[in-house]
């Protein structure tokens, strides 16, 4: 089941940065915002400064990863950007996932699981 899309117009991504709300942390920043559809729309940035092509694309597969198996936990209906920052290459995938979902949960776009 594909619920997300990936968002590769420029526009889209002014858009997240210019009218989004976003949260930071050492490794990763969000961006999100609602795009009143009934799917989520994915949108990854790395930079070239943070390495050559292979460093670029494992960050990036590291990302599409941890978004996929965190996606239900997320709201549906957003637009969601994320930037790696200069200290994602040097962390593990683990840490990569804990801010994540950190920043998920600060945003407001993480759903609780319900309490029985």
């Amino acid at each position: 089941m594909k619920s997300s899309v990936t968002l590769k117009e420029n526009r889209d991504f002014r858009r997240l940065y210019s009218r989004g709300k976003y949260a930071a942390c050492s490794t990763l920043v969000l961006y999100w915002r609602p795009n009143r559809l009934d799917h989520n729309r994915l949108g990854i940035t790395v930079s070239t400064k943070l390495g050559h092509a292979v460093v670029r694309n494992k960050i990036r597969r590291r990302i599409r990863e941890i978004y996929r198996l965190q996606e239900q936990q997320l709201r549906q209906g957003i637009d969601l950007v994320v930037v790696a920052r200069s200290r994602a290459p040097q962390v593990d995938y683990w840490k990569l996932d804990r801010d994540f979902q950190k920043m998920a949960r600060k945003l407001g776009i993480w759903k609780e699981p319900e309490q029985k």
